[in-house]
């Protein structure tokens, strides 16, 4: 993914307006305030709520496990 600095700079969550910063790994932009994840495709980022994906909640337990 090839995304210029002065971009980054200038581009906020279209959720919260934080910063975002760069997942590589996963082709996403990852805002820093609510954890939105907007992809990235063909080195454009979609900033649209309605194409990220939410941060998920990570349960203590796995409900019908024990603990």
């Amino acid at each position: 993914m090839e995304l210029d600095d002065w971009l980054l700079e200038i581009i906020v969550c279209p959720n919260c307006r934080a910063d975002l910063r760069v997942d590589d790994a996963a082709s996403e932009l990852v805002c820093t305030g609510c954890g939105l994840a907007c992809p990235v495709r063909d080195n454009i980022p979609v900033l649209l709520v309605d194409e990220a994906r939410h941060p998920e909640s990570q349960p203590e337990s796995q409900p019908g496990s024990p603990g």
